[in-house]
């Protein structure tokens, strides 16, 4: 199995990240992948279920991280004006571009969209085309940059969703501390911080390519967020199914939670 000698960083992934065998091997189905059976689902059931309260609403959302991958808007996409999309990865982008102006041979997010429209009740016909409207940019993003989004800046967010992305960008837990820090600069005061991530894990593959993950606790995250001045609302766990059979991650869990910044603006 092809793995790096050590933490794979940004220029690893813009070498090696398969962004078409990513999103087949993970989104091609409501299940996700085999040998992770039931994250996918509780993933899309956990957003469904938070944003259709109507409790998370505004102008702005922005997703940091985003892959090649628009799943994690489905359900928030009613609730924001103006969606931002952003990945590191110049490939994984230009799959958002594509899905976006609906060009030949983009991915079929379809049987995703009418998963959660039935979970939510609406129209997927309705939501895709949202969608598709209402992203108004897809960014280069860097976590690890003072601003992620350099050289554009943009206005901070009603809502910021982030998935998988800070745990595989950090090599040690100081630098998952400070990107995250620059992850809740991105916030308004008083905004929600929807983060899905995952516990235990030290690597994942796509097809036989290995990248590496910060083997994080439930307590190192409540920790950094504590510090950052944010309340947790929910902090779910989903544990791994089959942890022993699971070739293509090592994940013990998964972990979504949704926290408040503070409504200090210092």
């Amino acid at each position: 199995m092809a793995e790096s000698a050590q933490f794979t960083e940004g220029d690893y992934y813009q070498a090696c990240f398969d962004s078409k065998a990513y999103m087949k091997n993970f989104y091609s189905r409501p299940e996700g992948h085999s040998e992770e059976e039931g994250y996918l689902t509780f993933v899309l059931g956990c957003l469904s279920r938070t944003f259709s309260t109507g409790q998370y609403k505004g102008q702005r959302l922005i997703d940091v991280g985003s892959g090649p991958t628009i799943h994690t808007v489905i359900s928030a996409c009613e609730h924001f004006d103006e969606l931002v999309l952003s990945d590191f990865v110049d490939r994984n982008r230009e799959e958002i571009k594509k899905w976006i102006k609906n060009e030949e041979g983009c991915f079929d997010w379809k049987p995703l969209i009418d998963y959660v429209c039935e979970m939510d009740g609406r129209s997927s016909s309705d939501v895709e085309a949202k969608l598709r409207q209402r992203v108004k940019q897809v960014l280069k993003c860097d976590v690890l940059s003072e601003n992620p989004f350099h050289p554009e800046s943009v206005e901070p967010a009603d809502c910021v969703i982030t998935s998988l992305c800070l745990e595989a960008a950090s090599k040690d837990l100081q630098t998952y501390r400070n990107a995250l820090r620059r992850v809740a600069k991105l916030l308004r005061p008083g905004g929600a911080l929807v983060m899905l991530g995952v516990l235990g894990e030290t690597f994942y593959c796509i097809d036989k390519i290995r990248f590496s993950c910060l083997q994080l606790s439930k307590a190192d995250v409540e920790d950094v967020l504590r510090n950052l001045d944010f309340t947790v609302q929910e902090f779910k766990i989903f544990p791994a199914q089959d942890q022993d059979n699971n070739r293509v991650s090592d994940f013990e869990a998964i972990f979504y939670l949704v926290a408040l910044k503070s409504t200090k603006t210092s």
